[in-house]
């Protein structure tokens, strides 16, 4: 069994069960990759029955061509003025530079994000927070812009959301030889979300809770796959 990253465990014990969260170690995800065969050649031969892959949000994104280096993105004069205003958090910039302000503007919409403003706006006045990527949605949610612990060379690129989450779930569950789950996870180190799996509400309920601690880590772990296996 694989050991766990520089200050992670590697079992966490929920629900009265204790499961180990095996992190695969791989090369860098780069455009153009494959993402059957980098699962093929990464998890085909440790995933086991009854197991659980789950794969990050942005090397499926990679690999479906949503990745932006900085000087492909042309930030319009209202990102610009929107990005001054969101609140970086500890775990990534969001919104809160020009390009990743762009980039939702384009996947959301104008109008979308004009609202997400207006009501966050609002909402702070009253020491409310989060309102903006509330009404925003998912895709505003997904948008990773670039920090000093990115892995190259992504530390000068914009990463979308993966598309078809949950497809990409019941696609890679097929490459698999056994019968095993699947999750497609954004995971960072304030909390996470299962975007899409093979697997009923209540299991993807469980596996957050499995996940909340981040076990592939936030930086240069190389990590971007992992197997949880019940022990």
């Amino acid at each position: 069994m694989s050991e766990a990253n520089a200050g992670k465990a590697l079992t966490v014990k929920v629900e009265d069960s204790a499961y180990a969260r095996i992190p695969i170690r791989t090369r860098v995800v780069m455009p153009g990759d494959d993402l059957d065969a980098f699962v093929r050649e990464y998890a085909g031969e440790l995933v086991r029955e009854g197991d659980l892959l789950f794969v990050t949000e942005k090397i499926v994104a990679i690999t479906q061509g949503r990745s932006y280096q900085l000087d492909e993105i042309q930030p319009r004069r209202l990102a610009r003025f929107l990005s001054k205003y969101v609140t970086r958090t500890s775990y990534g910039i969001g919104l809160g530079m020009p390009e990743t302000m762009e980039m939702a503007l384009r996947e959301c919409g104008t109008l979308r994000i004009l609202l997400a403003a207006a009501v966050s706006a609002v909402t702070k006045l009253f020491g409310r927070r989060g309102d903006f990527y509330r009404v925003a949605g998912y895709k505003a949610r997904s948008i990773d812009g670039p920090t000093a612990h990115t892995i190259p060379p992504y530390n000068t690129a914009v990463v979308l959301g993966p598309a078809k989450p949950k497809q990409v779930a019941q696609h890679v569950q097929s490459l698999l030889g056994v019968p095993a789950q699947v999750a497609v996870v954004d995971i960072n180190d304030i909390g996470g979300n299962i975007l899409g799996s093979t697997l009923d509400s209540a299991g993807e309920k469980r596996l957050v809770a499995i996940l909340k601690d981040n076990p592939l880590g936030q930086g240069h772990e190389s990590t971007p796959l992992g197997i949880v296996r019940q022990v």
